[in-house]
């Protein structure tokens, strides 16, 4: 039983480190105009170019609410629809130079976490990057 114990444990603090990340990401990201967006938009900048049902799975969320997400970043101009080279009949989505600019003059909702993780030992670093994987399994189910 005392393994089950350490996994509560272990469950109750990710999930409060978790919110803490997020709440340190949300106030980074200030009044920017296109902030409820900005986190999609660091997503998409990040993959590169990927189709619309790719992004929906990688985010969590359905086709039909990703299209519309994307939709208005594509109003926006901070994202760009092209259709792949090798399927026509998909849509590659991506970061326009707008929308990296944005990304970049605020540096996106992850900058003050960046700013902390830089403030990391490179061992510490490598550590947490191997502990992301495990994180990012986790929650890809």
């Amino acid at each position: 039983m005392g393994g089950d114990l350490r996994t509560e444990e272990m469950a109750a603090r990710l999930q409060a480190a978790a919110v803490r990340l997020l709440r340190l990401a949300r106030q980074s990201r200030g009044k920017a105009p296109h902030a409820p967006h900005l986190p999609l938009l660091a997503a998409i900048a990040a993959a590169g170019p990927l189709s619309l049902a790719a992004l929906a799975a990688r985010e969590g969320v359905r086709p039909p609410t990703m299209s519309r997400s994307v939709e208005r970043l594509v109003a926006a101009g901070f994202v760009s629809r092209e259709t792949d080279p090798g399927d026509r009949r998909r849509v590659r989505i991506a970061a326009t130079e707008a929308g990296r600019s944005l990304l970049a003059a605020g540096r996106g909702p992850a900058g003050a976490i960046a700013d902390r993780l830089a403030r990391l030992a490179e061992s510490e670093r490598r550590a947490l990057e191997r502990g992301l994987e495990l994180i990012e399994r986790l929650a890809r189910g």
